[in-house]
């Protein structure tokens, strides 16, 4: 009832605090610091197994589905969700991945970098959108409501194979190039 409702959350913004620490923040788990952190693994084996569990674990029906609606909304969930992702989560991804091309650098990152890893953790969220929003299957060769790690294992490979060419042999710090024209 609504006086049930407000004897809880005298206020909407009180309500709203409450979802986003259960459904967003709630789910975070400290081990995923330690994995993310630790230097004796493998970057694509780290990278798969953190994703493994973010994916199963985080990107659930209604967290897709609060997310979306809020970034069509008021953007009050996806400002601080994705504030959370800038400082705990993407610099440790950037770290991984110059860690994976041999750049051992703490440069800001490039626009580039950074969009590179967005299509990486966006392409996670569009396949739970494929499944939660749109209703569409999913090829996993896990149970139907989960995603196995060759899914996920293939999506890391295909981020780092494309790193090589962003931060290789210095590509890191050298401008982008502009395109070419070609002559007729």
């Amino acid at each position: 009832t609504h006086a049930l409702l407000y004897h809880y959350f005298p206020t909407k913004q009180a309500l709203i605090d409450r979802v986003y620490l259960e459904v967003f923040e709630g789910r975070w788990r400290a081990e995923w610091d330690d994995l993310l952190d630790d230097p004796t693994l493998d970057v694509e084996d780290k990278l798969t197994a953190f994703y493994s569990e973010y994916v199963n674990i985080t990107l659930t029906r209604e967290f897709v589905r609060i997310l979306v609606f809020s970034g069509l909304t008021d953007h009050t969930i996806t400002d601080r969700f994705f504030a959370m992702l800038r400082q705990r989560l993407f610099p440790r991804l950037i770290r991984e991945s110059r860690r994976a091309r041999g750049v051992n650098r703490r440069a800001r990152p490039s626009q580039r970098e950074v969009e590179l890893l967005m299509g990486l953790h966006g392409g996670f969220f569009y396949i739970t959108m494929r499944r939660w929003i749109y209703g569409q299957g999913v090829h996993s060769e896990a149970a139907p409501e989960t995603y196995d790690e060759s899914l996920v294992r293939d999506r890391v490979r295909a981020y780092l194979m494309s790193s090589r060419e962003l931060l290789g042999a210095g590509a890191a710090s050298a401008p982008a190039k502009k395109p070419t024209r070609a002559r007729r």
